[in-house]
Formats: C-alpha cells, structure tokens, sequence
C-alpha cells in the first residue's frame, strides 16, 4: 500500500516504506506573498498532535517568574511585587522611576507604550496550499506509525531538503511548524546542521516568532542529542558557531524578546554542556533557594560542580555572551532592566561561574565606565547610585542577586564595601531589594562582612519581621552559623523581637509558626494561636535553621517547643511547614530527656500521623530520638494501622524502617533484635567517642559527645552502615581483627584480608 503525493509538476509516491531515499520533491513552486495567513489550509490541515500551548510552563520558562510565583510568594511575604496592603511598610510606592536614574524610561513605561526595540522588517511569505499538503502528508504518515526506526530519518532528511529557502515561512506557520520540530527530532545530524544552516540568515527571526521559537529550540535539542559523537562533533561546532555569529549582529532584539530569549538561553546551555531543563534554571522560586542557602548547599548559580553531561563549547558559551554585552553596552541600561534579557543574562552567569570572564562583564552590568575591576575606583559614585536605585526594581534585583552569587571573593568584596555597605537596611527594607540583600548576606565571605551585616540589621530583627522580611532574617541566621560568628546575638535578636520580658518564653515557637498572624494582630500581646491555618513557610525556616545552633544557645526556643500543648503539637505534625520544624528540633543537640517532652504528645497519635506523608517523617525522627521502650510504643501503633499504612505510597518504607510487621508476627525477637543493636551502637560510640560520654536515663542510648563537633551527614552515613551490617550474617564489629587500624569515621583492612 502506498501513498501518493500529486502536484502541478510531477508525481512521488511512498510505497512499501521500501524506496524512501528517493522520496523527494523536484517541483518547485511560486511562492506568494502575503502579510498575514488568514487559511486554516481547509480540510487538509494537519490534525492535531497535542501541539505544546502550555502557556503556563512556556510563559514560566520564559522568564515569568514573578507572575507564576505571585500567588505562592504573597502568601509568604516573598513577592517582589509592591501589594496594596501590606503591614507595617508603605506598600503603595512605584518604582517605575528607577530607570529614570538612568536617563531612561523605565520598563513597565515602554510596555504601557507599546513601545518596541527597533527590529529589522522582513516580508513573511504565504505558505502555498501545494506545500502546506505535502507536510501534511508527511504528518500523517508519522501519525499512522507505518515507518519504521532505520527509514524515518531518510524522509526526515528528504522533507528538510524541501525546506531550503522557505524555512521562515514553513517555521512560523502555527500547523506546520509542529511537523518541522517531528522532523528535526527524527533526522540525522548532516540533515539537522544542513538545516540551521540554510535557515541561518533568518534564524533570529525564526526564534522571535511565537512557532517558530519552538522550532528552533527543537533543533538545538536535537543538536545537543549528538554531542557524545566524536564524527559529528565539527559540523556541530561550526553550525553552532554561525548562529552565534548572526545573533551578535543584532543582540538586543533577540535578548528582550520573549520568545528568542528562552531558545538564546537553551543556546548558551548547549555551548556549556548542560540541559537548560536543569532546576538551577528554571524559575526557582524565592522559598526553594532560601530553604537552599539555610542548608548551607553550595550557591545555586555554581556551575562548576555540577557535572558537566555531554561535550561542550566553553570557547563559543564566552564568545557570546562576551560580544552580545560588548555590542549592546550603549542599550545595556535597558537589558538590565527587561525581563526577559534580564533572564538571559542571568543564565549566562550561571553558567560562566568561576571564570575569568566574569571580571569582564560584571562591570559592563553594573554600568561602571571603566572596564578594567583591576583598577582603582572602579565604580565610581555615580555608579553606586544608580546600583542602589535600580536594585528596587524587579528584573535588575534578580539580576543583582546572580551577580552576587557567582562574583568571585575579591570582586564581591569591592561591591560589599564600595556599593551597598551603609545601605543593607535601606535596600532590606524593601520588597524587591529584600531578596538582594538576602543574597549578599547569604554569601558572606568572612568575619569582616558579619561584622558589618550584624552591625546594619542585628538589632533591626522586629522591624524586618513586622515589615515581612522575614527572609533578611534567615538569611543572616544561616550565615552566622555558617560562619560560626554572631550566634549568640542572632539568638538574643530573635528572642527580643518576638516577646517582652514580661512575657514567657512559650510563646516564641507558636508565634513564629504563625507570623504572619502575629505580626497582623492589633493586640500581639493577646494573640493566639489560629486553628486550622497554614504555618509559616518563613517562620518554619528561621526556625529549623536556629535548631542546628549550639544547644546553649537555644534553651529559649527549646523551653518554647517542649511547652507547646499537645493540640498544638498535633497540628504542628499534621502541617508540612510544622513538621519540619519538629524533625529539625528531633535532630538537635537538645537532650534525651527535652526531647522526650515532645515525643510524650504524640504518644497515642503515631497510627493517625504516619497517615499523612509528612508525618511519616515525624514517626521515624521520634522512633530514632527515643530509648527502647518508647521505640516498642511507636511500633505498636503502628502495627495496629500497618493494613492502611501499606496502602499508602510512603506506607511501605516506614514499615520496612521500622520492622512493624516483624513486630507484629514476634514482638520478642523484635525486641531482641533493638537490644542488640542498641549494644551495637553503644560499642561503636565507646570507641569512636572521646570518653566524655554522658548517658541519658531510662536506659536509652549512650551518646558520646566530643569537643570536636563532628559532621551530621557523616553520623548519619555512620550509623546507616551500622544498620545495613546489622542485617547481614556477620556482626558490625566482628570485622574488625586484631591487625587492623581503627581510626575515626573508618577502617583500614589488612592487606592479607579477603572477602
């Protein structure tokens, strides 16, 4: 059976799917101008293939961050855009006037006007019905999966060579565009650079077209498929290398462009090596990359340790972006300030983190009329204050705050001392540049800077938190602990500002919980705890961040936690902001028997809380934190839902972790069992303790404590080793033989042992 494709000029047919490599088209037709297709292609159009309108995910990638995250960050006090209403700060300001410093028009002005960037006109052709059949023959025949695997890139290839000089018309048609990215994915890679480069003189116009975006991302992806080929690895260079030669002629088009930002961003993802699809650059929101400075993780904008997928193009990734900065220098006071260049440039540090480039380009984006950093003076004042102005405005802050992240020590000391030292609270104090100062606090190089952050925003802690900037807060909390400087004072600040003296310390945990809700009160002093609301994100933050400080310097928050009524606490296991509050205080230094005082809340409700996928964590941080009875309890309740709980996807985990059903079947080897590894547990602490152990009571678990704090990652994968050789035939610490050498956190092996 085969298909026929008639036309004015000759005939082809597809039959037996035998004889595709002469399946091409020798016809060629008048092309038709028009400025508009108002056709459908009636009846023969192509069916549709769940064309990619995802508005909502393009529109994400494509730099919306900011309206897709509103909803979210409104609710936690993260969003960057001004609010009507707003406690304790004048929320009714605009901004609109912060590129004005400039000598410009601001953003949000050019858009009200509909006033575009100048863009070289270029005439669209009408694509002629003849064609617009002939790719739509070529859908259906991929539709109807009658082609196999090793004769699809034949037609693939043969269809693209009917694309030569038509490309623009064909790749920003609505219907036919979908059939192009099919062909694209399917084709070889001659057939694939033999198409981006015909279509190179048009390809910024293909990537600014709403079709034709998806197109040319298409076919990037499709490039980057075939990096590991070492025989392809040249023609992919070179085609890579005139795309970046036609997109420098004219950058700043195609950088505001909202559709040619995202394929330059997945262009310059390529040239590195990595996949733009990489969480780093999708818009992150505000409260996933604070909760990743809290951990103390590595910066999110860090290229250099994450690995590197396939083959890249590090010569051709600096190349770009250092000429498209260079070419556009006399419009970079409005790409600092668009939103979508804004994001493109964004991208670009992220990937050129910890190179030399960044010396360079850094200044252009700070505006400073020297190049050279090396320089005296560099930033000069006028420079400060046009930095100081624009970093409240929503587009540069983002930008602002990558800068910070990958400047190397020396540069992000100059623009610590030289730009915003005696501005952090000024610049804290409002919404968009709240989150620049979070990131400068949170790449805080030494004492020295704490010292200067603690002197600007230590003692402002109640006014931050009343003006909703609670991320200001963490933000130093976390740094503090990273650097081990300040502690004690964070403590004391986050105390003072959430409770007088003549009030009890029970009530900071619940109030931070539920700040918002505090803060919001017009009598704080008599405030309670609302029933049925959502925690606070931000608080839950602060909070679990305060829990890895020394235990001397929580007693406050650990008294306030362990005071909590039982309905609190219950609500608290049942909230996904609460709970982590309470696995991240189970996981303090705090004692056994502190500790205990929480655990004894809970005691009747672990079958109802392991229900829930949170609190599932809960039941297993509470049955590690306990002593052997209060371990049985837990299992026991447990046993008693062990059927509802299987059925749950976190369900068999938790029954596995904690060996319910061999509790249930013989509750006495169970108990031998944890009594065994409970002495394993306290042989391995005797010997790779200090000796300055202090046991807790109620025969629970002896933990050694050194002078030397040891790492919680490393005792965790310490006792995860201890688990997995509990469960095998031999003993953990019958491996150990008398010519082996013991040291902490391992064990070297005689040479002459086997197996």
């Amino acid at each position: 059976m085969g298909i026929s494709i008639k036309y004015g000029y000759g005939c082809h047919t597809i039959s037996g799917l035998t004889n595709h490599a002469s399946f091409l088209r020798t016809c060629d037709f008048d092309d038709r101008l028009s400025t508009d297709r108002r056709q459908a292609d009636s009846g023969e159009a192509l069916p549709s293939r769940g064309r990619r309108v995802h508005n909502f995910i393009e529109e994400y990638l494509m730099g919306e961050e900011d309206q897709l995250h509103k909803h979210d960050r409104r609710k936690n006090g993260l969003s960057r855009k001004h609010q009507k209403k707003g406690y304790g700060m004048d929320s009714g300001k605009s901004d609109n006037n912060a590129f004005d410093q400039w000598g410009g028009k601001s953003h949000e002005y050019m858009k009200k006007a509909d006033v575009s960037l100048s863009q070289p006109s270029i005439v669209r052709k009408q694509v002629d019905p003849e064609t617009a059949k002939y790719f739509n023959e070529i859908a259906n025949l991929f539709e109807s999966n009658a082609v196999e695997l090793e004769e699809r890139s034949v037609i693939c290839g043969n269809a693209l060579e009917e694309t030569r000089g038509k490309e623009y018309e064909l790749a920003t048609d609505y219907i036919i565009s979908h059939t192009l990215q099919t062909l694209l994915e399917a084709c070889d890679v001659d057939n694939l650079c033999g198409f981006l480069k015909s279509c190179m003189k048009v390809f910024p116009f293909i990537s600014m077209d709403r079709s034709g975006s998806h197109v040319a991302e298409t076919a990037l992806k499709s490039l980057a498929v075939h990096l590991d080929d070492e025989e392809a690895y040249s023609s992919i260079e070179d085609s890579l290398n005139l795309i970046c030669e036609v997109i420098v002629t004219n950058p700043v088009d195609i950088l505001c462009n909202c559709y040619s930002s995202h394929v330059l961003r997945r262009l310059m993802c390529l040239c590195k090596g990595v996949s733009l699809d990489s969480p780093e650059f999708h818009g992150t929101k505000s409260s996933a990359i604070l909760a990743g400075r809290l951990n103390l993780g590595s910066s999110q904008a860090n290229m250099n340790d994450k690995q590197i997928h396939r083959k890249p193009f590090p010569h051709l990734l600096k190349s770009l972006v250092s000429r498209m900065l260079k070419c556009s220098r006399t419009d970079i006071k409005t790409l600092i300030v668009d939103q979508y260049s804004s994001l493109v440039i964004q991208t670009a540090l992220k990937l050129l983190a910890g190179d030399e480039e960044l010396f360079k380009i850094i200044p252009i984006l700070l505006g400073c009329k020297k190049e050279n950093i090396k320089e005296e003076n560099f930033i000069q004042m006028d420079d400060v204050r046009d930095v100081l102005n624009l970093v409240k405005e929503t587009s540069y802050s983002h930008l602002m705050e990558v800068i910070i992240e990958v400047s190397p020590e020396s540069l992000y000391n100059t623009l610590f001392h030289k730009i915003f030292r005696n501005s952090l609270y000024d610049i804290a104090s409002h919404q968009c540049g709240s989150f620049v100062v979070q990131a400068i606090v949170s790449n805080a190089r030494s004492q020295e800077h704490m010292d200067v952050i603690w002197e600007e925003l230590g003692t402002k802690f109640r006014d931050l938190l009343l003006m909703g900037r609670s991320g200001v807060v963490a933000s130093l909390l976390a740094a503090s602990h990273k650097l081990s400087t300040h502690e004690h004072k964070c403590c004391q600040a986050l105390i003072a500002a959430l409770h007088s003296e003549n009030e009890s310390q029970t009530c900071i945990v619940p109030r931070m919980l539920f700040l918002d809700s505090y803060f919001c009160s017009h009598n704080p002093a008599e405030w309670k705890c609302p029933v049925g609301v959502k925690m606070h994100v931000m608080g839950s933050l602060i909070l679990q961040a305060f829990f890895r400080y020394r235990n001397e310097f929580i007693q406050p928050l650990i008294t306030s936690i362990t005071s909590m009524e039982t309905n609190q606490v219950l609500e608290a296991a049942r909230d996904a902001a609460g709970t982590h509050v309470i696995e991240a205080f189970l996981e303090s230094n705090a004692s056994w028997k502190q500790k205990r005082k929480l655990i004894v809340k809970l005691q009747g409700h672990f079958g109802v809380i392991s229900m829930h996928s949170s609190g599932s964590f809960i039941v297993e941080k509470c049955f590690t934190a306990s002593n052997p009875s209060m371990k049985e309890i837990i299992v026991s309740e447990l046993s008693s839902v062990r059927n509802e709980l299987s059925k749950t996807k976190h369900g068999p985990h938790l029954l596995r972790k904690l060996n319910v059903y061999g509790y249930a079947e013989r509750p006495e080897q169970w108990k031998k069992k944890l009594e065994s590894k409970q002495s394993v547990y306290k042989e391995f602490y005797s010997i790779f303790g200090s000796g300055e152990a202090t046991s807790h009571r109620d025969d629970s678990l002896a933990v050694n404590t050194s002078k030397k704090k040891r790492k919680s990652t490393d005792m965790k994968q310490l006792r995860k080793e201890i688990d997995q050789s509990l469960t095998s035939a031999t003993p953990f610490l019958s491996l150990k033989r008398p010519g082996d050498r013991v040291t902490d956190g391992s064990r070297k092996k005689s040479k002459s042992k086997k197996g």
